[in-house]
């Protein structure tokens, strides 16, 4: 099939890239000329596991185009993916402006009937704004539908190509049969295709996304009870878990969620039940519990040091807020490395894959290591903040002879507090005793 996707961001580079490996022509769209001229030689700038590896496949066979002119992209294509971005308004709604611009100019580029497809993560009655833009600027026939995307960063390419569910919201026979048929590659496996009118798909990322948030922060409230009365949260986990009704997933606590979509649809779903007059106290409360998981580490380490974080150096492993990504958007370290910075600390850092971003972010405030352990010389403590495959059996005789002194504040619960306590380490974590007077 003939496909534009409007928008190489996260989402678009990983819908085109996929759509195109699985046969279909694509071309993605995007007014960035240099990034442009990056891709066409595989040069990704975002990280995900084997998106790379697609992008120069698909290039080199000829079914993965990239420019920057929209109108021949669109006259050449029979669906048109909008998959830009939709930031964050001071009031927690989500801009629009960049999808009602596409919309705009895919109305002025229509050559014949087409299927607008919105991919981009937007709220309910999106769909018919962007109809009405789009009928404004053209005379022929078109169909708008909902086609929501549920990729999990550091996962997104098996997510796409594997999924457990597409989603299809459309009041249109025509179209439903066209996007059921592109998907149809992707679901030979008998996972479902849901079929739903467009305003209910738009209601049901949001929903989705709303509701693991919800999940986290509760898992992060149960664990600051579980440190309080001496449980431990772990075991309260997997206690829970055993529960079909539960569920294992979602449910680790840490220092909260962040990327570049629990936050921004946590706020965008308040915003919509504020504009509706309905209640919102759960999602409100999801969202402030989130912050406060933050807030609280940062005080496990002033108390640990009494307050006296002047001069002290912090040596930080992990940048971007999940592993698998490079993404910083709503990063925890962010909150916490600035928290350390206004306290007169020293941050030394190592990331994998975030330190370019991170320096975009910080520039010369803090020192950025070759690797995990540079990052522990003469540091008064190692916090660990993202939870990367290599930093979960690192040689803690090694840790313990580069820091001052043996401290590790773990806010993704990596390792054993019995064998580190053994070994000497003061070991504070998320929703445990605290082991302070154990190394001691």
């Amino acid at each position: 099939m003939k496909v534009c996707v409007v928008g190489t961001g996260y989402v678009g580079l990983v819908a085109g890239t996929c759509l195109a490996e699985m046969g279909n022509d694509v071309i993605c769209v995007d007014n960035d000329k240099n990034k442009l001229e990056q891709l066409w030689k595989g040069i990704v700038p975002i990280y995900e596991p084997g998106l790379e590896e697609l992008i120069k496949v698909n290039v080199s066979e000829g079914r993965l185009k990239f420019t920057d002119d929209l109108k021949s992209a669109v006259e050449k294509s029979l669906i048109c993916f909008i998959a830009v971005g939709t930031p964050q308004g001071e009031d927690g709604s989500a801009d629009l402006k960049y999808v009602f611009d596409v919309a705009e100019s895919i109305g002025k580029s229509l050559n014949g009937y087409k299927v607008i497809v919105d991919k981009s993560t937007v709220p309910v009655g999106t769909a018919e704004k962007v109809t009405k833009i789009i009928a404004k600027n053209t005379s022929f026939d078109f169909d708008v539908v909902s086609n929501p995307e549920f990729l999990k960063q550091g996962a997104a390419v098996d997510d796409f190509l594997k999924p457990d569910r597409v989603v299809i919201g459309s009041n249109s026979h025509r179209a439903t049969e066209i996007m059921q048929e592109l998907y149809s590659p992707f679901l030979r496996t008998g996972n479902p295709v849901i079929l739903m009118d467009v305003k209910s798909a738009e209601m049901t990322k949001y929903a989705a996304n709303s509701f693991l948030a919800v999940k986290i922060s509760y898992a992060n409230e149960i664990a600051n009870i579980c440190e309080k009365v001496g449980a431990d949260a772990e075991m309260v986990r997997i206690g829970m878990c055993s529960d079909k009704r539960i569920g294992s997933q979602f449910l680790f606590a840490g220092l909260g969620y962040g990327g570049s979509c629990f936050p921004k649809d946590v706020k965008a779903m308040i915003k919509t039940a504020k504009d509706y007059g309905c209640s919102h106290e759960l999602l409100e409360s999801a969202d402030r519990v989130n912050k406060e998981q933050r807030r609280i580490f940062i005080e496990k380490i002033k108390k640990y040091f009494k307050n006296e974080l002047n001069g002290k150096t912090f040596a930080i492993w992990g940048l971007a807020f999940k592993p698998k990504t490079n993404d910083m958007r709503e990063a925890p370290s962010i909150t916490i490395i600035n928290a350390l910075l206004e306290a007169g600390a020293k941050v030394k850092a190592y990331d994998p894959k975030a330190m370019e971003l991170a320096y975009s972010i910080f520039g010369d405030k803090i020192e950025y290591c070759k690797n995990a352990y540079a990052a522990l010389d003469d540091a008064d403590a190692l916090l660990l903040l993202t939870e990367w495959n290599e930093f979960r059996r690192p040689d803690f005789d090694k840790i313990k002879q580069l820091l001052k002194q043996p401290v590790i504040f773990d806010g993704r619960n990596q390792y054993s507090p019995k064998r580190l306590a053994e070994k000497g380490f003061a070991y504070i974590c998320v929703g445990k005793p605290f082991l302070e007077t154990v190394a001691r």
